[in-house]
């Protein structure tokens, strides 16, 4: 069995969905515009730059979600996909998952964005996997904070080995051969990890790794 593992922001979106819904946020009045536009833009620098704090970061994107009712999340996120994210949808990545689906590949996607974020996405694209930041929620409402680890850099690796192990244990499904598509430095770790690294679109600095280990490169633009 072969596991086909796609990055989603800046690769199979023409974006990046935990800033966008950011930006979204301010647009549709929900927070405070100045701040949090500041504060999602910092953020964002920081993430390009491989300096993020991803615990940080996740308290500020998670922190709207703690003041909103299940059907007001609900509502935000449908408009979010039908205004934003839908837009971003790329035509080369719509056939690279549906030539990886019919080969018979195992699909997934693990992200660091958060999984209300996320999930909606991926279940649009028909992934069946995800792998993602976790918030925290109890008696559905968002307290604001991430359980588990974070899956963010290194982390991706120490979730994905975990994600591996029940699969193995629970469904009897042990992978021949991994691939990994991503645009980002900060996913270096996990492309070092699989057999087969992919980069998309990349960064400058994924570029130069790329090159470096002469790992294949391709646009899905």
């Amino acid at each position: 069995m072969k596991l086909a593992i796609f990055d989603l922001d800046h690769t199979l979106l023409a974006g990046d969905s935990d800033y966008a819904w950011g930006n979204f946020l301010v647009d549709k009045g929900v927070v405070d515009a100045e701040y949090y536009r500041q504060k999602n833009d910092e953020f964002y620098q920081q993430y390009q730059a491989k300096t993020l704090d991803i615990l940080a970061y996740q308290t500020f994107v998670l922190a709207p979600l703690t003041t909103l009712s299940s059907v007001k999340r609900e509502q935000l996120h449908n408009n979010f996909i039908a205004e934003v994210i839908s837009p971003l949808r790329q035509e080369k990545a719509d056939q690279l998952i549906a030539k990886h689906h019919d080969n018979g590949d195992t699909l997934l996607v693990i992200t660091a964005t958060n999984r209300f974020i996320a999930a909606p996405i991926v279940k649009m694209m028909g992934i069946p996997n995800l792998l993602a930041t976790d918030p925290e929620v109890i008696d559905d409402v968002f307290t604001g904070h991430i359980v588990g680890i974070p899956c963010f850099q290194g982390g991706k690796i120490t979730r994905l080995e975990q994600w591996l192990l029940e699969q193995k244990n629970t469904y009897q499904r042990v992978f021949t051969h991994t691939t990994f598509y991503s645009d980002s430095i900060n996913d270096a770790p996990l492309l070092e990890y699989v057999d087969t690294a992919i980069a998309v679109d990349p960064d400058e600095k994924l570029s130069a790794l790329a090159n470096e280990k002469q790992w294949p490169i391709i646009s899905l633009k």
